[in-house]
């Protein structure tokens, strides 16, 4: 998942930082989240609690990367 931000859009300096970071933060949300089910899921649930783990990860990937790059634009 790719989190769009433009700066430009509806939102500039602080707050798309902030917003940027809103994102983040909920993303990390539901990783440990998903890492709290995996550990507790009975093992015949493992391998959906585990892709389900791994797509949060990419997810929260994905919104930190968003985050480093509004970061980035904005001290350029």
């Amino acid at each position: 998942m790719r989190f769009s931000i433009r700066p430009g859009g509806p939102f500039s300096g602080r707050q798309l930082h902030a917003c940027a970071m809103d994102a983040w933060r909920a993303a990390a949300d539901v990783v440990w989240a998903r890492w709290e089910v995996l550990c507790e899921v009975a093992p015949e649930l493992r391998p959906a609690a585990f892709a389900a783990y791994l797509a949060a990860l990419d997810a929260e990937a994905s919104a930190a990367t968003t985050l480093a790059e509004v970061r980035l634009g904005q001290t350029a």
